[in-house]
């Protein structure tokens, strides 16, 4: 009986194996473009489809009816909605999203304040002193209880950005130094001790690849999670509303227990 029963089991385990099989035809294309498949989707209008990734974009494929020919684009709905960008968020860009802010957190960050269930922020600064405003709000809502503060330092926007970082990274506090030098306007700066050392290089240079991935092409550029759990990039001039937004003025309580912010 025992016997009977795995059998069983593993006949249903094929069966259901057979029919989640992905087309020859759309195999082939999508090893033709180099397109990953991620899975079948039950699209609307009953056309087989599956979802897929190129490089850091998704993709839907579509098999006609005669099983011969593949489609690929977007699908849309009868008001016009993109559907598949909704796929393509849920399976693709909001787990990548996800697993940059594992990495923006598991990098080098000056950390002001202590995780809270309200809100975690972590800012993206080349070191230069601009908006004090921003720190000075920031320092307010640390204060209060309402956030953490991660700022990961990065050298590019000016010749002595990155010995200024260093002098920062190296001091015996590097949070005050950071803060005094920004309020200070640039004039508040901890005496470099010395060169550079490889390891707060390589600091430097893990922060710029980091922010390079996310596609910033300024500072500050504010980074964080959603009440969806999905990450949202603001940059420079936007910072301020992005801030209030970011930790949930105008969302429920609920939803501001749920959001984690990097900036």
């Amino acid at each position: 009986m025992k016997k009977l029963l795995l059998l069983s089991v593993l006949a249903t385990s094929g069966l259901a194996q057979a029919a989640e099989a992905i087309p020859d035809v759309v195999k082939l294309f999508s090893e033709q473009q180099n397109i990953k498949i991620i899975k079948k989707i039950d699209a609307p209008g009953g056309a087989p489809a599956w979802l897929g990734q190129y490089q850091d974009m998704g993709v839907t494929l579509f098999l006609t009816p005669d099983g011969k020919h593949v489609i690929s684009g977007y699908l849309y709905d009868e008001k016009g909605k993109n559907l598949s960008e909704g796929y393509f968020q849920k399976e693709i860009y909001a787990p990548m999203g996800r697993e940059m802010w594992k990495q923006l957190n598991a990098a080098h960050p000056l950390k002001e304040g202590r995780i809270t269930l309200r809100a975690s922020l972590c800012l993206c600064r080349s070191v230069l002193p601009v908006l004090q405003a921003i720190l000075v709000r920031g320092a307010a809502w640390v204060k209060a209880g309402k956030v953490q503060l991660n700022t990961l330092l990065v050298a590019f926007l000016n010749p002595n950005s990155g010995r200024n970082a260093s002098a920062i990274l190296n001091a015996k506090d590097p949070v005050s130094a950071w803060r005094d030098y920004e309020l200070s306007g640039g004039k508040k700066l901890p005496k470099p001790q010395g060169t550079a050392s490889r390891e707060t290089v390589d600091i430097l240079q893990k922060h710029q690849t980091l922010m390079d991935n996310l596609g910033a092409n300024a500072t500050p550029a504010i980074y964080y999670l959603n009440a969806d759990n999905e990450l949202q990039q603001v940059v420079a001039c936007r910072m301020r509303n992005s801030l209030r937004r970011c930790l949930g003025r105008s969302r429920s309580k609920k939803n501001r227990q749920k959001q984690g912010v990097s900036a």
